[in-house]
């Protein structure tokens, strides 16, 4: 095996630096002390009281993970059946239009998706809130939730499906109690990536919400916009805790569900 050279080495290195050491400035000014955020005051909590006893920002928080749950969830069973016709039924008409519909989201910028949704809102005459962000934020977390649970499905082996139907098994119980749950970690995976995009949308959120349903990301924008504090450290700390939590979740119930299939082997 050949080793890494130290050129290869010292890239990695500031490549990792480059995408972390913001994050970890970030949370070290978290509990500066001072108002200053440049400016080291001394250590303390003070930023993360000044948050948590802050209404607006709890409002947004409550609506933005409320959101978000909704929208991974319907991603998630959408992005399901979503994966199953394309991968079980191979060839049918119109097949490369689904997929390419289903993937135009990926690669299509967020503020024409934003416009057209709320087009769409205005012209059925919906009225706009935290319902027609969550259905915009389903749109748009729906192509990633199926690239995840697409990419797992094909690799799973059909005959053990057929198996258990030419025992006597109805195709959807057979599915269910075959193929779901080696898809368990895809579906850990697509819900939390589908969670994150909508937690962290501002431009959808922005044309599609209504009056009293602002996200948190807005309400951090809205702050910004008089200059960069430590409370808005606090706020990134506490989301960027959640994430790496929910990853560290995902990652032992993932790992527990291929030791089950394993054992079942």
């Amino acid at each position: 095996m050949t080793k890494p050279s130290w050129f290869n080495r010292l890239s990695i290195l500031f490549g990792l630096a480059f995408l972390y050491l913001p994050i970890v400035v970030l949370v070290v000014y978290s509990f500066n002390g001072s108002k200053l955020v440049t400016v080291w005051g001394g250590f303390s909590t003070q930023w993360y009281a000044t948050v948590l006893n802050n209404p607006s920002i709890i409002e947004g928080a409550k609506v933005s993970f409320l959101v978000a749950a909704v929208s991974a969830t319907a991603a998630t069973l959408l992005g399901t059946l979503a994966a199953i016709v394309m991968v079980r039924l191979r060839r049918f008409r119109g097949r490369a239009l689904l997929n390419g519909m289903l993937l135009a989201p990926m690669v299509m910028p967020e503020v024409v998706m934003a416009v057209s949704m709320l087009l769409m809102f205005v012209t059925l005459g919906i009225d706009r809130g935290p319902l027609t962000i969550t259905l915009a934020h389903t749109t748009f977390t729906l192509c990633f939730a199926t690239v995840v649970l697409q990419s797992r499905l094909v690799e799973l082996d059909p005959s053990l499906e057929e198996a258990a139907r030419d025992l006597g098994c109805p195709p959807a119980k057979a599915f269910v109690s075959v193929a779901l749950p080696n898809m368990i970690p895809a579906l850990v995976s697509a819900w939390l990536l589908s969670f994150t995009l909508s937690l962290d949308d501002l431009v959808i959120s922005s044309f599609t919400t209504g009056p009293g349903a602002s996200t948190l990301p807005m309400k951090i924008y809205s702050q910004i916009k008089f200059g960069v504090t430590p409370e808005i450290n606090a706020i990134s700390t506490i989301i960027l805790g959640i994430v790496v939590f929910g990853l560290v979740a995902a990652q032992l119930v993932s790992r527990r569900s291929e030791q089950r299939v394993s054992a079942a082997a």
